[in-house]
């Protein structure tokens, strides 16, 4: 299994992350699960999965996903992250016969990417990398842990014709045909993530066009996801975590449905964890009508004040991850807490392609 390390990439423009709380410390977000509620492949369809609400007073409540619908309002909006999950896995060997796995992280140009490489010794620039017997990539060098490759061909579509859908390290099976389908949401359109944003996972057609007509508004932001989804925390002090670095847009036509949204007096739902980067690392941009773009490393913890989002639909996540305390930060430390016991009690299926949680912020 390729370990995976994350340091932003040497250029670009990223945000500065809120302050940490120092108080904070990565022993009090950890839980202990059962291994057996890792789910490993998906519900028969994706609107089968179990929903548990978290509701603005800290009640929980045991329900399925279909039941969404009744829990929004028409004033709401959803905003969900169309980025798209390519097949950024490769196997192969260097010039001298050994062995590796290459991972794109970033596509970078039309025939260059950053990637993480695993080998037994780093290959150096000028290197030549015979990719899944069909053809060959260069080193061009490196940016702190990742290695800048180039391309003989357009990157997509190399990858599209030779490349493996990376599930999660936590999913035991090889990729197949099944998730190459089921580990991408029905309206992915941006192709560059290498790790699904799953909380969409669950929304069929049929789900898009029920909230539709209920009244539901629909919008978009892009934020590729990085393998850094899945880095641990390593450090006990989490104002001395460096969170890694992704990729986002949010189109002026979001800003200004986000901006009429709150207006009217509605709620703006984040589709997932990843839109809640988006749309916070936006919301901290100069005021304007967007679009806004950039690389984000915001790192959102218990303290911080959120500006654009008011309730989100996610699923579980790991012990000790940024995303389980981002999602403490909008519902409460405590409230977490419960509802992760209560899922774990009530044998809620985990992770990526697990159950799913609906959270309003007190």
């Amino acid at each position: 299994m390729l370990q995976i390390t994350i340091r932003a990439p040497a250029n670009g423009s990223l945000h500065r992350r809120p302050r940490v709380n120092p108080s904070l410390e990565l022993s009090q977000f950890d839980y202990e699960l059962p291994q057996e509620l890792i789910a490993q492949s998906p519900a028969t369809h994706r609107v089968d999965s179990r929903l548990l609400h978290l509701d603005r007073g800290g009640a929980l409540h045991d329900r399925q996903f279909v039941d969404l619908p009744s829990l929004l309002k028409p004033q709401d909006l959803l905003v969900f992250n169309n980025t798209r999950v390519i097949k950024a896995r490769l196997l192969g060997k260097k010039e001298t016969g050994g062995r590796i796995e290459v991972l794109v992280e970033r596509i970078t140009g039309l025939n260059t990417v950053l990637a993480h490489i695993r080998s037994s010794k780093s290959p150096r620039a000028g290197t030549s990398l015979v990719l899944a017997d069909a053809f060959s990539a260069t080193v061009l060098g490196r940016q702190g842990e990742l290695f800048e490759l180039v391309f003989p061909e357009p990157v997509l579509d190399l990858l599209d014709r030779h490349g493996a859908t990376p599930l999660p390290p936590y999913i035991e099976h090889a990729a197949g045909q099944e998730d190459e389908e089921r580990y991408q949401t029905v309206y992915a359109r941006e192709p560059g993530a290498v790790a699904a944003p799953t909380a969409g996972l669950h929304f069929d057609e049929a789900m898009l066009s029920r909230l539709a007509e209920q009244g539901v508004g629909q919008a978009f932001v892009t934020l590729h996801v990085g393998a850094g989804t899945f880095q641990p925390v390593r450090v006990q002090r989490l104002e001395d975590h460096i969170m890694h670095a992704e990729l986002y847009s949010v189109p002026a036509d979001t800003v200004a449905r986000i901006k009429a949204t709150r207006e009217a007096g509605g709620r703006v739902i984040a589709v997932g964890t990843t839109s809640v980067r988006a749309l916070e690392s936006a919301a901290q941009q100069p005021a304007g009508d967007g679009p806004i773009a950039g690389d984000t490393r915001l790192f959102i913890t218990p303290g911080y004040t959120f500006a654009w989002v008011d309730a989100l639909i996610t699923n579980f996540h790991l012990p000790q991850s940024t995303l389980l305390m981002l999602v403490s930060a909008l519902a409460g430390m405590d409230p977490i807490r419960r509802a992760y016991a209560h899922a774990v009690q009530s044998r809620y299926r985990f992770f990526s392609y697990g159950d799913a949680m609906f959270i309003e912020s007190p």
